[in-house]
């Protein structure tokens, strides 16, 4: 605890030493008081009791500037302030941000549950009536991947303590490549999970509010592009923030709000009616890749794993608090893909929200719920990304007008991408298959092997098993996409060929009645029976 005190110490040994000096200064003035009144009298006594008066004095004065000194080393030490300025080296850095770390186990366990229990919890049930019941045997294991992944980055920051971030792990493995490759995976997938929360905010205030097109200067916008719009708007003040301790106290609620939604839903299916009428199907072949996506994206919390190891009092109680927040998150989602497919079906929506009846308090809740939750989260995500930008500019630009103009230029392409393509499913596949498997799964294993040397050592089998698994899985990114593509072309055709707005057409889409419009040949009619 000596170097990043090496100053403050200088300055309290520099009073320490003039206090211990004070008392010889004033024997000696007394000694030449005396011999000066009394010049006949140099007798032992006078030196006697002078030396006597003196060592007394020297006495109380150390053991005061001693009793100054310890409580001066605390308030320096208790006071980052003091402290930060004064850093000379990386190993005084690390030893300095040891005073911020006091976040305690339970706390931690808290920002762990509500970084993984995210918007991931309404698309389980839509993936498990996509893969059938053998699927959630895929969502077990995933799980199991990512808690063993998130202990291979914990081993990988205690090879080097002035690790601080994740793309701090990427350099330390492979350079400046490796970080360069961590921080795209990364910002990308923080980018599209953005996006993702303004085409489910669309999506549930629709559901709840159905109006059509709305004329505005002269453009004709759809009910659901007005609602992302009006989202957006609501959203960017929050982005606008630097200080975000408000907003992460509001999105601490998260936890909650995941319990509560599955409570909700629950309720709805046991004492409003709906109930638990459908068997469901054992499995689903070709449905097997997209919910392996989509349960790889329930788990694509890694990248903030670094920022909760670094502010815990204890970081060995870390493995810990990855093993309470993964199986209490699985749980969590096995529960409401098993409650919300017995509910549904194979007719269970991408976002679990729009299957319930709107004349229920309890669904009404649990929608509720939803939409507050991710516009608490979206200036969590997008900072990141702003302050990236921001660093990537010259000092003279890093001002607050800069800073407000790169987070409006954020929140619009967002929310440009989000009227583009609305299909949330799948583009939350495509988070999990290529950006979540990634990020989450792929970059921690090869960063571990690479940094740890155990490429010849016994226990790497499992790391490079996991790695040829979601290889594998990222594979179905490619599909994904392809997939995509050929969603947004089906809904474009459909929207010219019957001349009705994207939502009705993304309805027509998503409950599978393309091939119903052609034999009936009204669109209108298709819609009104669904």
């Amino acid at each position: 605890m000596n170097a990043p005190m090496r100053v403050p110490m200088d300055t309290a040994n520099s009073q320490l030493n003039h206090n211990l000096n004070m008392p010889l200064i004033q024997d000696q003035a007394l000694r030449c008081h005396e011999r000066t009144q009394n010049p006949q009298t140099d007798s032992p006594n006078v030196y006697a009791t002078t030396s006597f008066l003196g060592t007394c004095l020297n006495g109380l004065n150390a053991l005061s500037a001693i009793s100054d000194f310890v409580r001066m080393s605390e308030k320096l030490s208790y006071n980052p302030s003091f402290r930060v300025p004064l850093l000379l080296n990386d190993e005084e850095k690390a030893i300095a941000s040891s005073a911020k770390n006091t976040v305690s186990f339970f706390r931690t366990c808290l920002n762990g549950l509500n970084t993984i229990a995210g918007v991931g919890i309404l698309s389980v049930p839509y993936a498990l009536a996509t893969g059938g019941w053998l699927s959630l045997a895929l969502l077990f294991s995933i799980a199991a991947a990512a808690f063993y992944t998130g202990l291979l980055i914990k081993r990988c920051m205690d090879k080097d303590s002035n690790i601080r971030t994740y793309p701090d792990i990427g350099e330390l493995a492979f350079g400046k490549t490796g970080r360069l490759i961590v921080s795209i995976s990364m910002y990308t997938e923080l980018y599209l999970v953005s996006i993702g929360f303004l085409i489910l905010e669309g999506d549930n205030l629709s559901n709840i509010f159905p109006i059509g097109e709305v004329h505005i200067a002269g453009l004709a916008i759809g009910g659901k592009q007005l609602f992302v719009i009006m989202v957006a708007l609501i959203i960017l003040p929050t982005v606008w923030l630097d200080n975000l301790n408000l907003l992460s106290y509001v999105s601490a609620s998260g936890v909650f709000a995941s319990v509560l939604i599955i409570l909700s839903i629950t309720w709805t299916a046991t004492f409003d009616g709906v109930g638990f009428h459908h068997k469901g199907t054992l499995v689903h072949w070709n449905g097997l890749p997209t919910a392996v996506s989509l349960y790889a994206f329930c788990y694509c919390a890694h990248p903030v794993f670094p920022t909760l190891y670094n502010s815990m009092t204890n970081k060995h109680q870390f493995s810990n608090v990855l093993l309470v927040c993964f199986l209490l998150t699985t749980v969590g989602y096995a529960s409401m893909a098993i409650v919300g497919y017995l509910m549904f079906g194979d007719g269970a929506e991408s976002q679990v929200t729009l299957n319930l009846p709107l004349d229920k308090l309890s669904s009404k809740l649990a929608i509720y719920t939803t939409l507050v939750n991710p516009i608490s989260k979206f200036a969590l995500m997008a900072t990141p990304i702003t302050n990236a930008l921001k660093d990537l500019l010259p000092k003279t630009y890093k001002n607050r007008v800069t800073s407000i103009l790169l987070s409006t230029v954020l929140v619009l392409s967002t929310t440009v991408v989000a009227l583009a393509v609305p299909f949330f499913g799948s583009l939350m596949s495509l988070v999990g298959a290529f950006l979540s498997v990634t990020a989450s799964i792929l970059l921690p294993c090869l960063c571990y092997l690479k940094i740890s040397g155990t490429y010849r050592k016994f226990g790497c089998e499992t790391v490079c098993f996991i790695v040829n698994m979601e290889a594998e899985v990222g594979d179905q990114g490619k599909r994904t996409i392809k997939h995509l593509w050929a969603n947004y072309m089906e809904v474009e055709f459909l929207r010219q060929k019957h001349s009705v707005d994207t939502r009705e057409s993304c309805i027509l889409f998503d409950h599978h009645w393309g091939e119903e419009v052609e034999r009936r040949g009204d669109f209108h009619e298709v819609c009104e029976s669904l």
